[in-house]
């Protein structure tokens, strides 16, 4: 992940604590938001690994029980060793596998939120975070009147909140950062909803902000 695209994934953890009615940056303190920030990123990759930690177990448990009361295994002598058996590949056993597959899917996101951690300790990203944060502040009547323009009547507050935060955070480069080129803002954002948000998601902000971009005079 580079320095670039973890604050803005920073910047979006940082967006869903903001209350509605700051107007001015004084009235944020950004470092106790990234602080907490951090503790529950912690706190959700620890719960992430704690969970496949236990859907493995359980899985374990299924299997051992599974085979140790097999008729095969059954029938042998309590003397003797169990012997390995076949699983059946029913369509709960598909399921468990599924399990299995969800686990390992917790824990890479367990693992990319302790990168984003180790990443947002970091004075650049925090800087372009903050960055980012304080202009959508300042000028968040403004960016929440493009969304509202292009996004056919929907009210602000009633996008789902990830992806209303998503366009915050790509609306505010694209209108107050002249140092990033709007097709990059345009990709991150695409980028991040892919992460976080629903599958169709990722073309309804492109497509909103491509409507912003088109808008908009840039050299």
């Amino acid at each position: 992940m580079n320095k670039r695209r973890a604050a803005r994934e920073l910047a979006l953890i940082i967006f869903s604590q903001l209350s509605k009615t700051i107007t001015r940056t004084e009235e944020i303190d950004l470092a106790d938001i990234i602080r907490k920030t951090n503790e529950v990123m912690l706190r959700e990759a620890e719960n992430s690994l704690n969970s496949a930690v236990n859907e493995l177990v359980n899985i374990r448990e299924y299997v051992q029980t599974y085979e140790f009361e097999h008729p095969e295994n059954v029938e042998r002598p309590y003397s003797e060793a169990t012997v390995p058996v076949s699983i059946p590949m029913t369509s709960d056993m598909l399921g468990r596998i599924d399990t299995v597959l969800d686990s390992a899917e917790k824990t890479y996101s367990a693992i990319e939120l302790t990168k984003l951690v180790s990443l947002g300790e970091r004075e650049e990203v925090k800087d372009y975070a903050i960055r980012i944060v304080k202009a959508f502040v300042e000028n968040r009547e403004r960016v929440d009147g493009r969304i509202k323009e292009y996004s056919k009547g929907w009210d602000v507050e009633r996008l789902v909140k990830i992806d209303r935060d998503i366009l915050r955070i790509a609306i505010t480069e694209i209108l107050f950062f002249d140092d990033i080129p709007p097709g990059v803002s345009i990709d991150e954002a695409v980028e991040i909803a892919k992460k976080y948000s629903e599958p169709e998601s990722s073309k309804f902000i492109n497509g909103i902000l491509a409507q912003v971009v088109k808008s908009e005079t840039f050299s």
